[in-house]
Protein backbone atom coordinates (compact mmCIF):
# COMPACT_ATOMS: atom_id res chain seq x y z
CA UNK A 1 0.00 0.00 0.00
CA UNK A 2 1.28 3.43 -0.88
CA UNK A 3 1.59 6.21 1.63
CA UNK A 4 -0.75 8.27 -0.55
CA UNK A 5 -3.59 5.75 -0.27
CA UNK A 6 -2.99 5.50 3.47
CA UNK A 7 -3.27 9.28 3.81
CA UNK A 8 -6.30 9.56 1.52
CA UNK A 9 -8.25 6.74 3.21
CA UNK A 10 -7.47 8.04 6.70
CA UNK A 11 -8.61 11.52 5.65
CA UNK A 12 -11.89 10.25 4.22
CA UNK A 13 -12.51 8.18 7.34
CA UNK A 14 -11.87 11.16 9.60
CA UNK A 15 -14.28 13.22 7.46
CA UNK A 16 -16.76 10.31 7.52
CA UNK A 17 -16.97 10.55 3.72
CA UNK A 18 -18.26 7.12 2.77
CA UNK A 19 -19.16 8.17 -0.76
CA UNK A 20 -15.60 9.28 -1.50
CA UNK A 21 -14.23 5.97 -0.19
CA UNK A 22 -16.68 4.01 -2.31
CA UNK A 23 -15.73 6.05 -5.37
CA UNK A 24 -12.04 5.43 -4.66
CA UNK A 25 -12.73 1.70 -4.31
CA UNK A 26 -14.63 1.61 -7.60
CA UNK A 27 -11.80 3.43 -9.36
CA UNK A 28 -9.16 1.00 -8.05
CA UNK A 29 -11.36 -1.97 -9.02
CA UNK A 30 -11.75 -0.56 -12.51
CA UNK A 31 -7.98 -0.03 -12.85
CA UNK A 32 -7.32 -3.59 -11.69
CA UNK A 33 -9.84 -5.03 -14.15
CA UNK A 34 -8.41 -3.01 -17.04
CA UNK A 35 -4.87 -4.08 -16.19
CA UNK A 36 -5.92 -7.71 -15.97
CA UNK A 37 -7.80 -7.55 -19.29
CA UNK A 38 -4.91 -5.91 -21.12
CA UNK A 39 -2.21 -8.12 -19.69
CA UNK A 40 -0.73 -10.08 -22.58
CA UNK A 41 2.04 -11.86 -20.73
CA UNK A 42 4.68 -9.70 -22.36
CA UNK A 43 4.95 -7.48 -19.31
CA UNK A 44 4.95 -8.59 -15.70
CA UNK A 45 1.99 -6.83 -14.11
CA UNK A 46 2.22 -8.77 -10.86
CA UNK A 47 3.60 -5.87 -8.84
CA UNK A 48 0.90 -3.51 -10.09
CA UNK A 49 -1.81 -6.07 -9.34
CA UNK A 50 -0.49 -6.59 -5.80
CA UNK A 51 -0.36 -2.83 -5.25
CA UNK A 52 -3.96 -2.43 -6.37
CA UNK A 53 -5.00 -5.39 -4.19
CA UNK A 54 -3.26 -3.81 -1.19
CA UNK A 55 -4.95 -0.48 -1.90
CA UNK A 56 -8.34 -2.18 -2.18
CA UNK A 57 -7.81 -4.01 1.11
CA UNK A 58 -6.93 -0.76 2.88
CA UNK A 59 -9.94 1.01 1.36
CA UNK A 60 -12.19 -1.86 2.54
CA UNK A 61 -10.67 -1.53 6.03
CA UNK A 62 -11.49 2.20 5.94
CA UNK A 63 -15.09 1.45 5.01
CA UNK A 64 -15.27 -1.03 7.87
CA UNK A 65 -13.94 1.61 10.28
CA UNK A 66 -16.72 3.94 9.14
CA UNK A 67 -19.36 1.35 10.02
CA UNK A 68 -18.19 1.14 13.63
Amino acid sequence: MSDAINWIVNSYVSLKDREALETLREHRQKLRKQLQERSTGVFNVGHSMRTLDDDLAYIEAGLTRLQS
